[in-house]
């Protein structure tokens, strides 16, 4: 249970602090829209993972997102139990940090519904699907290269993984939202209510992210 906990824990700290910065830059006009708000979201989002997975990477792996769990069992570092767990323990995570927002901040458009992810106006469905897809695809390539495989990165895995969210954030937030992370997605959707193209969140990290786990598995690491 204590792998669990972590995982909740972990996810719980990313909704609350990434969701909660697109909220307070949206609804309490800290910053202005544009390059600066891009850079603050983006650091918020690296830097709590970075620090989660150095607070608890060594009881749990720290994966908070489902993606990466599915990525892990596609490539067989990780059995259906603890799979299962993880993703219950984010989910969870994800949905109290969401209602927390929803207690601070409003959970309509002027908070970005707590931060939800959605797509810009003049990107489809389908290129939708291909940015998330890709993004994970090039953040899940540093995780397994940094954390599992770790013959680069060593103790700075953590840095690396946190340092290249918030770069692929920077990028690919005016399209989608940059989420990576189902659990990113839902718990803000779930408080507020917004589910535009919803899918795109599920199905477009799980590919990407099971794409670069199976070529650094079964193609990079050393056997």
């Amino acid at each position: 249970m204590k792998k669990y906990l972590a995982e909740l824990i972990g996810t719980f700290a990313l909704i609350l602090v990434g969701a909660g910065s697109v909220c307070l830059l949206n609804e309490k006009s800290v910053l202005a829209p544009g390059l600066m708000g891009l850079v603050t979201v983006g650091l918020a989002h690296g830097l709590t993972v970075a620090t989660m997975i150095y607070a608890l990477g060594h009881i749990s792996g720290i994966h908070i997102n489902p993606a990466v769990t599915v990525a892990m069992k596609v490539s067989g570092k990780i059995g259906w139990i603890d799979a299962i767990g993880y993703i219950v323990a984010q989910l969870i995570g994800a949905a109290l940090a969401a209602f927390m927002l929803k207690q601070l901040f409003s959970s309509g458009p002027i908070s970005g519904y707590l931060g939800a992810t959605s797509l810009a106006s003049n990107v489809t469905p389908a290129l939708g699907f291909l940015c998330e897809a890709m993004g994970t695809f090039l953040f899940f390539t540093v995780i397994f290269g940094a954390a599992v495989d770790g013959r680069t990165a060593g103790n700075v895995a953590g840095l690396a993984i946190g340092l290249s969210l918030a770069s692929l954030i920077m990028f690919f937030g005016p399209l989608t939202g940059a989420s990576f992370n189902p659990a990113r997605s839902f718990g803000p959707a779930l408080a507020s209510g917004y589910w535009p193209n919803f899918w795109i969140y599920i199905v477009g990290p799980c590919v990407g992210g099971s794409i670069a786990g199976l070529l650094q598995t079964h193609v990079f690491m050393k056997k």
